[in-house]
């Protein structure tokens, strides 16, 4: 049985821990989309910590739920496809243009499902439904319409591409795809939506870049997830937690479950870990 953590003191020596990864929806967000009250202030007062919030959103949406840390944070978006510091980028992982094309034509044309090419500048759709649409402005601040996607890929750096599947039915979708391509991986992001994008680009191989760029070993890393595209990068930590409500597999694989994200779960361990310091 895993060991539930609550707002407990941890047994973790001081100042082992160099970097924290955080998965947003599920996990750092509350259900209504809220980053939980203290985490600026915690942000601020441990500089000393690499605190990466990681995400399969777009960069621009995720910075601005960060008002007055962004300095103070690392950016994986795109599930590790992009990674960005100081508001630059320091690591991309850019798709072939025949890949685009081939997931254009499987997903969007032979299925006539909604797709989102996602990109270092912006993402890019064709109308779909209300219900696709609206799915999509959640997650992209920056989100162009086209009539023609395929052009897309030549006007940007593509990371990822995202499948949008109605009615919840995604991990269904995503059960039937196999290995469907020799350079590209599927993750389930979420009941609707699953993530396609090359083999490397998941979030534990962006950790795998931090920890390597800053000389810091997976037992110095702290890491939260809810979904299966957590899974590389809880893997990649030493020190890591699934979220009460996650998905069953994550919870397989990591060390610890903490409470829910509606009940502050990070911040929860967060502020138990202040006895380091």
């Amino acid at each position: 049985m895993k060991k539930k953590i609550t707002n407990k003191k941890l047994n973790i020596p001081k100042n082992d821990i160099k970097l924290i990864t955080t998965d947003l929806d599920g996990t750092l967000l509350n259900s209504k989309k809220e980053v939980p009250a203290g985490f600026k202030e915690w942000v601020l007062n441990h500089k000393e910590i690499k605190m990466v919030i990681a995400s399969g959103r777009q960069y621009y949406n995720i910075r601005k739920l960060f008002p007055g840390m962004e300095n103070n944070l690392v950016f994986m978006a795109d599930n590790g496809g992009l990674v960005f510091e100081n508001n630059k980028t320091i690591y991309i992982d850019e798709m072939k243009k025949e890949d685009i094309i081939y997931c254009i034509e499987q997903f969007h044309e032979k299925e006539k499902l909604p797709v989102i090419l996602s990109g270092e500048k912006s993402a890019y759709m064709e109308h779909a439904t209300e219900e696709a649409e609206t799915n999509a402005h959640m997650y992209y601040e920056r989100l162009e319409f086209t009539n023609d996607l395929g052009k897309c890929a030549n006007k940007d750096r593509i990371v990822k591409i995202a499948v949008f599947i109605e009615g919840h039915k995604a991990e269904k979708r995503y059960n039937k795809l196999g290995d469907f391509h020799n350079r590209l991986e599927a993750a389930l992001s979420g009941d609707c939506w699953i993530d396609i994008a090359n083999k490397n680009a998941d979030k534990g191989n962006a950790v795998r870049m931090l920890q390597e760029k800053y000389g810091i070993s997976a037992a110095q890393c702290m890491a939260f997830g809810d979904y299966l595209n957590d899974m590389h990068m809880l893997l990649r930590c030493a020190e890591s937690y699934a979220m009460k409500d996650a998905h069953p597999s994550l919870k397989e694989i990591a060390k610890y479950v903490a409470p829910s994200n509606d009940d502050n779960g990070v911040m929860k361990i967060l502020t138990g870990m202040d006895i380091m310091f």
